[in-house]
């Protein structure tokens, strides 16, 4: 069974990027019918934002992702926050420096800066020159007696063998001819990624790293790690990059790209899930409206190409709009939506008493399946150019007068027509009726009698069709703002 995990660093709240590493996790988990894992990777403490673990995981359940094994949800192999296992990296540790595969390293932080800017004053890569390697047992000895600061470094060898990716096929990177020994284990006793990493999959039984492509060329240090500790690696697959359209990073400082972000401005995490699969790679074809179940059924890691996905947010409102259309289509996602909706008018309109038959379920239900397709939000439905829908416009005889002087006819001749069974409302019959109507007035144009009827009925010059505007109103509440209206 696989078991796959997203390890995220709490340096910072979920971005688009993150949340594509996720998803092609939980995919792959979910069509394998594994586990897919939430371990926050917090060994970097100086760096780590207050809440940002409990954020994460809080996105991951808002986008529907939500993992079977996280710091919140426990599970077998907890904890999964890696500040709370560092003697699992301490006792990894020991095992190493036991076998001679790591030792402990006593240089100070003057002397790495000094080799570092040596290296860049002669325009070569820093790294460490592995000094500490050939210390003797003796020496190791004396320099623990005598209390010095010390590192644990892992022994790179040459001629790693080579491996292969789910993605990028074959690979190898000889990192000990362009590397230093790195460091494990850290003087505050927190490990470095490459040991906790390696640690943790282990332990925590992980079958298949999917990660981004940054991590390629560490992979096979890590492939020496798992066998100095005698273990069987994981398979790996590094995903591309995602991109900006025009080939440029995502941007984290610009603020756009976080989750909170979208979901406060009201897209549908189906929306974001949908639009970055579209602009990469793992699936037969580009499909706009793919549902998560799709995305799961339709998934094959071996067509996840080496390019870059490269996404045009330009295009988020387009998918949102088809998103929202699904939701109001089905019956179970629209009641969803029609609570949502009378929250949101509560909210915006409620210090303008509100009337209650507003809120009703079958009048928000109405509005939903007649605007289905034409709006991007839920919360568009809240806007100014919606506010008739909410309250009742304040509109004066003496406005309507100067677009026609035929008011009170057209209004008698529209109440007239509000008699008829509210069964054969449909926008297409009153369409028809509205035409004969105006054929009935002495000089009013068809144009200008709806330039009067919509004002009448919404107090707005723009909008929705009149009969759109009438049938989601109803023939009693369109009859009331045209009898104000003639009494004004």
């Amino acid at each position: 069974m696989a078991r796959v995990r997203f390890g995220p660093s709490p340096t910072g709240f979920l971005h688009l990027g993150g949340l594509r590493t996720a998803l092609y996790n939980y995919i792959f988990a979910k069509q394998q019918r594994g586990s897919f894992v939430l371990r926050v990777e917090d060994t970097d403490q100086g760096r780590v934002v207050p809440g940002a673990a409990e954020s994460i995981e809080d996105m991951l359940q808002w986008a529907g992702i939500p993992p079977d094994e996280s710091p919140r949800r426990g599970g077998p192999f907890g904890p999964y926050q890696q500040s709370l296992r560092l003697e699992h990296y301490r006792a990894a540790s020991e095992v190493l420096l036991d076998r001679g595969a790591a030792y402990r390293c006593f240089c100070t932080p003057q002397r790495l800066e000094l080799l570092r800017k040596e290296a860049l004053r002669n325009q070569q890569t820093p790294r460490y020159d592995n000094r500490c390697r050939h210390l003797t047992h003796k020496e190791v000895a004396e320099k623990l007696a005598q209390g010095l600061d010390w590192v644990v470094r892992f022994r790179l060898e040459r001629g790693v063998e080579p491996f292969q990716d789910l993605v990028y096929g074959w690979n190898k990177h000889e990192v000990a001819e362009v590397e230093g020994d790195p460091v494990i284990l850290k003087g505050d006793g927190f490990p470095t990624y490459h040991l906790a990493n390696v640690v943790d999959d282990h332990h925590m039984g992980i079958s298949h790293v999917l990660r981004g492509t940054e991590w390629l060329t560490s992979t096979s240090k890590h492939l020496l790690l798992y066998k100095a500790f005698g273990w069987d690696p994981p398979q790996f697959g590094h995903l591309p990059l995602l991109l900006n359209k025009d080939g440029s990073k995502l941007s984290k400082r610009q603020g756009d790209i976080f989750l909170e972000r979208f979901a406060q401005e009201g897209y549908l995490p189906e929306a974001l899930l949908d639009m970055i699969t579209n602009c990469g790679s793992g699936f037969a074809e580009k499909q706009m409206g793919r549902t998560l179940e799709e995305l799961i059924s339709q998934f094959e890691i071996s067509r996840i190409t080496t390019h870059s996905a490269l996404m045009d947010l330009e295009q988020l409102p387009e998918f949102n709009r088809i998103h929202l259309t699904r939701h109001i289509e089905n019956e179970g996602l629209r009641q969803k939506l029609i609570r949502e909706l009378q929250l949101l008018v509560e909210q915006v309109y409620g210090d303008q008493q509100v009337d209650k038959e507003v809120l009703e379920k079958e009048y928000v239900e109405r509005v939903l399946l007649l605007r289905k397709g034409h709006i991007i939000h839920l919360k568009d439905l809240v806007l100014d150019n919606y506010s008739y829908l909410w309250v009742r416009p304040s509109v004066s005889r003496e406005q309507l007068q100067t677009i026609s002087v035929e008011v009170d006819e057209i209004g008698k001749l529209v109440l007239g027509l509000m008699t008829k069974p509210a069964a054969v409302w449909t926008i297409e019959e009153l369409n028809k009726d509205l035409r004969n109507i105006q054929k009935e007035t002495r000089e009013t144009k068809y144009s200008s009698m709806m330039k009067l009827l919509r004002m009448a009925i919404s107090g707005q010059q723009h909008g929705p069709s009149v009969a759109e505007m009438m049938v989601t109103l109803g023939p009693r509440e369109v009859c009331g703002r045209i009898h104000r209206v003639l009494s004004s």
